[in-house]
C-alpha cells in the first residue's frame, strides 16, 4: 500500500506558492516541504510547529518570506 504524505499547511499557501512561482505537484510536494522546514528552521515533519512559524513570518513580512522561499527553492 502506498501512502501519500500530505502536509497540513500547503492548502493555506496556494497564493504564496503562486507568488514564489512554485508549482506544487505530487512529485515535488515532499521536497518543497523540506525546503520550507529548512527555511524557517523547524525540525522536519513537525506540522503544527512549521505552520505556526510560517504564519508568524507571513504576518511580519509576507513579501520577504515569498522571496526567501523562491530563492531557497531555486537553489536546492
Amino acid at each position: 500500500m502506498i501512502v501519500v504524505s500530505m502536509t497540513c499547511y500547503f492548502r493555506h499557501l496556494k497564493e504564496v506558492f503562486s507568488k514564489a512561482d512554485i508549482k506544487v505537484t505530487s512529485n515535488n510536494k515532499r521536497e518543497i516541504d523540506k525546503v520550507i522546514h529548512g527555511l524557517v528552521g523547524v525540525e522536519y515533519k513537525r506540522c503544527p510547529d512549521i505552520w505556526r512559524e510560517i504564519k508568524r513570518r507571513l504576518a511580519q513580512d509576507e513579501a520577504g518570506f515569498v522571496f526567501a522561499l523562491q530563492q531557497a527553492w531555486k537553489s536546492r
